[in-house]
């Protein structure tokens, strides 16, 4: 994705956001409970639950509520029991697409992740079918402010253990390996950097425009129909959206 459009498709994930909070906090709420299952409530020790508390606070989830499903989670009385399936495909004119689900009914999921892909000029493939062509990433964005030097920034994330560093000319994107994410993160809020979007996720190797307005459409569609499902968590592609 050309950088010019990141924090703009950022912001219009914020916006629906607004829109939706209920079921994006329940989503969140999913992916805190399943982190505090694989490695305890302590985000300190956790790595998974530090990097998807980050993930919760850059979607403006309240403490409280973070700390509420943390809490119900460790309890002995949660049984929910969801699991991790990623499924991977094609959208309209070959632009590939990643979908991260948490679900208690694989049947269900599969069924309806299959539906949107057929339904929407799609079709699913196997795993590995485009996994092989992003690289998973955190990528944290901080917005410009008078207040921010661009040359102190860049060092302090540099030094911080980033791996790379843009600015563009609306935000600054820090770019990070996946297992020094959250390091990186906690040091720069050390420094006082606040960040609009901090998450570890898919990032293309490369980009597919899409000209055609019904192929836009139908990418539009197999989207939110995706966004919409309670069971899918994250949706990645290489779609290069203007």
């Amino acid at each position: 994705m050309s950088g010019h459009s990141k924090w703009s498709n950022i912001k219009h994930k914020k916006e629906k956001t607004d829109a939706q909070k209920g079921k994006i906090f329940t989503k969140i709420g999913r992916e805190i409970a399943v982190a505090v299952k694989s490695g305890g409530p302590d985000p300190e020790i956790n790595r998974r639950l530090k990097d998807t508390i980050a993930k919760a606070r850059s979607n403006n989830m309240p403490n409280d509520n973070i700390n509420r499903c943390i809490k119900k989670a460790a309890g002995d009385g949660n049984d929910d029991n969801y699991e991790n399936i990623t499924y991977e495909g094609y959208g309209p004119n070959g632009v590939a697409v990643i979908v991260e689900t948490l679900t208690d009914n694989r049947n269900r999921t599969a069924g309806d992740v299959r539906h949107y892909f057929d339904k929407f000029k799609g079709n699913l493939g196997t795993n590995g079918s485009v996994s092989w062509m992003f690289d998973k990433k955190g990528k944290i964005i901080v917005l410009k402010a008078d207040d921010i030097d661009e040359d102190t920034i860049m060092m302090d994330a540099l030094d911080c253990g980033a791996e790379d560093f843009e600015a563009t000319d609306e935000y600054y994107e820090i770019t990070t390996d996946p297992d020094s994410f959250s390091d990186v993160l906690s040091a720069l809020e050390d420094k006082h950097y606040a960040y609009a979007s901090a998450e570890v996720e898919m990032v293309p190797q490369t980009y597919v425009k899409l000209t055609d307005e019904k192929d836009i459409l139908m990418m539009e569609k197999l989207i939110e129909h995706l966004e919409d499902n309670d069971d899918v968590q994250n949706i990645y592609h290489n779609w290069e959206e203007n």
